[in-house]
This record gives structure tokens, C-alpha cells and sequence, in this order.
């Protein structure tokens, strides 16, 4: 195994009189600059800007872009943001001059095709929940949780019990729970882990109350554990007259094998850009729909789409809490969704789920004899593990992180969830082959080595980066946002 060597980009490349592109000679009368922009918004003198060839211009930024990390360069085992391969055939269908060039003014009847399939793709994630009614309109999963709590109060106001202002959140959901149940001002009450990694039951009866407004959860969780006490837990929220709401963030390890409604969820919201494989990262677009039990659907946002008779429409349900998102959502995601969904179909959709849980059981027991396993159970899409091992020989999580940079692979998600001392959680995905897992296995055994015999090599780990280790503690108090010539 041998690490792998970059290339340093060189950022200056500028030399006085070169240019890139010449423009035409003026065949219009020339107009005073400050006839075209107020004097007070001028630059006293014109920017220093580059000047260089199209070439260099073009090889800078193609060096850059072999700088950055992505599923189509290489294994991305980003615990709980299933980094899974976008097939291409979602480029072609996002292309189609039906989906891509149309406008959301056109009048309803010229793009009912656009209708039919929001229409339909909200139909498939009510049947993949196992609840009634969806809205596309969130776009992202942490939007989701926003208009999904909104409903959920919404709900509570309708009923006299606004008193309801205390959400349950277990000690190891993602952070954005939290975040979302402040925006919406609900209290958050945290519900420690058993023993197993779940919900401690007895915790939770002694949380519940009249102003329990519900429970959030991710199942299975952070942890990448399924919650064995589910039924039971939804039984104890619902009977103190609260509801629960479904993270779906990991949905990826379980659809068409289990579904969050028949566990007792009344609200879901789904990651298009991770379960249903949409492009993820770099800022978006992405898409978190939400879907709810038929007695919350009256406060959905609005609109949503209807069908009737043979006319697919816009509606606005009766109580709605408004519009979240601008027009419809982000409409080519949903077609890229779609087109995973009905190329899969049921069975394809278990399949994915029951391969990303088996890739993830098979690195997880190639790996726990080496790093410390806190919870020695059948995983589900995702584990994690811990470096505490690794800590007592004087490498912590964060080396091996950098050290992983050294060997080609982006690291995986590290100190979360915070429940477990170093964490390391790892998602393989069902997009991996074996070949892969296999390589990603031999590396994280060769630094559990390489922290024995040599953990100076991890603490000054990266090695072959353009960048070697930054002083993340001087970077975040002190950020440099833009490049300046030394």
C-alpha cells in the first residue's frame, strides 16, 4: 500500500501584458463610466487583477478541481451522510427540455407533466413512511425538520394545547434537532442512552408530561443502531399526548424492509440528496420533503400537489402554516429522486438497504478487533468506532482522520455522536464494491499499526497534501477567507 503523492498548486501565476482574451474593437459610441454607475460606487483605482493566458486559466482551475474529494474520486464513508455514487442517468433525465426549460409562472395546464411526477414522487414517500400525505417544498433535511416541528405546532395551537413547548431529543441525535426545535421556540429535553445504544424507556416516562409537544428520533440512529424499544417508545409519546417525529437521515438502512408510519411516526421528513442518491455536498441544491399522518395534512405548507380527475393542480391545505421554500422546492432534485425511485422499485429500494447494512456488518467486525467498538451489536447502515485505544498510545481520532488524507481517502465523521469517547463513525454505503471496502479496511488496520509502533507519524499526519495540518483551533477564532500574495 502506498500513499499518495499531489501535486502543489502553484497559485501565482500572474505576468504583466499576458492575456487570456482580447475584446473586439468599440462599434458604439463610448459612454462616460459614470454615466453607467453613480461616482460614490467607483474604485478609486481599477482592481489589480490577474493577467494571465486562457491556458494557465484553465489548467488552474482544473488543478483545483483534482484538489477536491468526492464520491466520483474516491470512497467517501461519511458516517450519517450516506455519500452514496449518483448514477448518471439522473444528468439525463434532469436534461429533458420538459423538465429543464420550464418556468415556474407557466400556467398550470402546460406543465402537468412536471405535476404528475411531483404528484407521484410524493406518493412513493408516503408509501416508503407508511404515512398519507407529503410536501415537496422543504429543501433540505434540516428544513424539513423546521417545517416538520412547525406542523407539529401547528397541530398543538389548532387543539388549545399551545402549553406544549418541550421536545425530546435522545443524547445522540444529529445536531440540527436541536437547532430546529429552538427556531420553532420549543424547549429541548434530552433522554439519555441505555446500555444497547437506544432510547432509555425508563428516561423517557419520567421525561413525558402535559407539555411534552413530541419526541424527535433517527431509527435507526446515530449510532447506526436500530431501536429495539420502538413501538414501545411511541406508546409512552403518544399516551402523554405527544407526537414523534422521524429524522430521516438514515432512512438509506431501511427502506422497503421497515417503515417510520408503522413504527408510530406521524411526521417524516426524507434527505433526497442521501437516500435517494440526488447529488450531496457543496452547497446544494438538496431537498428534505416531509410527510405526515392524513389528521396533520390540513396544516402542510402550501402548495402541494393534487390530482383531479384528469388534472393535476396546485392546492393550499385549509390550515397551513405558509409557504417554507420559494415556488415548489427544488424541482430537479425531486426529478433525480424520481428517477431513483422507479428504476429501483420496491424491490431494488430493499435491496439497497439490505446491501448497505450488510457492508456496513462486514467492515465493522474487520475492524472492532483493532479500534474499540462501544456497542458489540448487528449495526445497521452505519458504525462507530472509537480511538481510545489509539488515545492511550498517544493518537487520537483526529490523527487518524489526518492520516486517512495521506492515503487518498476523505475521512469519515469523528467526535460524533458525542455519546461515544473519539467516536469514528463509518458509512460504507451499497454503492461501494468489495474490492473497495476491502482497501479502506487494510488502511485503518495500517494506522491502527502505525499508532502502535510510530504515533508521531499520525500527529504530523497529513504528509502528501498540498496543505499539511492547520491549527484548526487558530482557523476557526481567526478564519483567512480569501488568498492574498505573501
Amino acid at each position: 500500500m502506498t500513499t499518495r503523492k499531489l501535486v502543489p498548486l502553484i497559485f501565482e501565476r500572474s505576468t504583466p501584458g499576458r492575456r487570456g482574451y482580447r475584446l473586439p474593437d468599440l462599434d458604439v459610441p463610448e459612454v462616460p463610466v459614470t454615466d453607467l454607475i453613480p461616482e460614490e460606487f467607483l474604485r478609486d483605482e481599477a482592481p489589480a487583477l490577474p493577467e494571465v493566458s486562457e491556458l494557465e486559466v484553465v489548467r488552474h482551475y482544473t488543478q483545483l478541481s483534482r484538489l477536491n474529494h468526492g464520491v466520483d474520486v474516491g470512497f467517501y464513508p461519511l458516517g450519517s451522510c450516506t455519500m452514496k455514487y449518483n448514477p448518471r442517468v439522473h444528468e439525463d433525465v434532469t436534461s429533458l427540455p420538459g423538465l429543464a426549460s420550464i418556468h415556474p409562472y407557466q400556467p398550470e395546464e402546460t406543465v402537468q407533466g412536471a405535476l404528475e411526477l411531483m404528484y407521484n414522487l410524493g406518493q412513493y414517500l408516503a408509501v416508503i413512511s407508511g404515512l398519507d400525505v407529503t410536501t415537496l417544498q422543504p429543501a433540505a433535511g434540516a428544513h424539513g425538520e423546521l417545517t416538520g416541528l412547525m406542523v407539529i405546532k401547528a397541530y398543538h395551537s389548532q387543539r388549545g394545547e399551545g402549553h406544549r413547548k418541550e421536545m425530546i431529543i435522545p443524547d445522540s441525535a444529529h445536531g440540527t434537532n436541536p437547532a430546529s426545535c429552538a427556531m420553532v421556540g420549543y424547549k429541548v429535553v434530552e433522554v439519555p442512552s441505555n446500555d444497547r445504544g437506544g432510547v432509555d424507556v425508563e428516561a423517557l416516562r419520567g421525561l413525558v408530561g402535559p407539555n411534552t409537544a413530541g419526541l424527535m428520533l433517527t431509527n435507526p440512529n446515530t449510532l447506526g443502531l436500530f431501536d429495539e424499544n420502538i413501538c414501545e417508545i411511541a406508546k409512552i409519546v403518544h399516551d402523554a399526548g405527544g407526537l414523534l417525529y422521524y429524522d430521516g437521515a438514515n432512512a438509506n438502512a431501511i427502506m422497503g424492509i421497515a417503515r417510520p408510519g408503522d413504527m408510530g411516526f406521524d411526521v417524516v421528513h426524507f434527505n433526497l440528496h442521501k437516500t435517494f442518491s440526488t447529488p450531496h455536498g457543496g452547497g446544494g441544491p438538496g431537498a428534505g420533503p416531509i410527510v405526515v399522518r392524513e389528521e396533520l395534512a390540513q396544516f402542510l405548507p402550501g402548495p402541494i400537489v393534487e390530482k383531479k380527475g384528469d388534472q393535476y393542480v396546485f392546492v393550499t391545505p385549509e390550515n397551513s402554516i405558509g409557504r417554507v421554500r420559494s415556488f415548489y422546492g427544488n424541482f430537479l432534485v425531486y426529478a433525480k429522486a424520481y428517477a431513483y425511485i422507479r428504476s429501483h422499485g420496491p424491490r431494488g429500494l430493499r435491496q439497497v438497504s439490505e446491501t448497505a447494512v450488510l457492508h456496513a456488518n462486514y467492515m465493522m467486525n474487520k475492524l472492532k478487533d483493532v479500534y474499540h467498538l462501544p456497542y458489540d451489536r448487528t449495526c445497521m447502515h452505519e458504525f462507530v468506532l472509537s480511538g481510545v485505544w489509539q488515545k492511550e498510545q498517544g493518537a487520537r481520532t483526529l490523527d487518524i482522520a489526518k492520516r486517512l488524507l495521506d492515503y487518498g481517502y476523505h475521512a469519515p465523521t469523528v467526535y460524533f455522536p458525542m455519546v461515544v469517547d473519539e467516536a469514528i463513525m463509518i458509512e460504507p454505503t451499497e454503492t461501494e464494491p468489495k474490492s473497495t471496502l476491502d482497501e479502506f479496511i487494510d488502511v485503518m488496520r495500517r494506522i491502527a499499526e502505525e499508532a502502535k509502533e510510530d504515533p508521531k507519524l499520525l500527529l504530523e499526519a497529513p504528509h502528501n497534501t498540498p496543505i499539511k495540518r492547520l491549527d484548526e483551533s487558530r482557523a476557526a477564532r481567526h478564519p483567512v477567507l480569501r488568498w492574498e500574495k505573501a
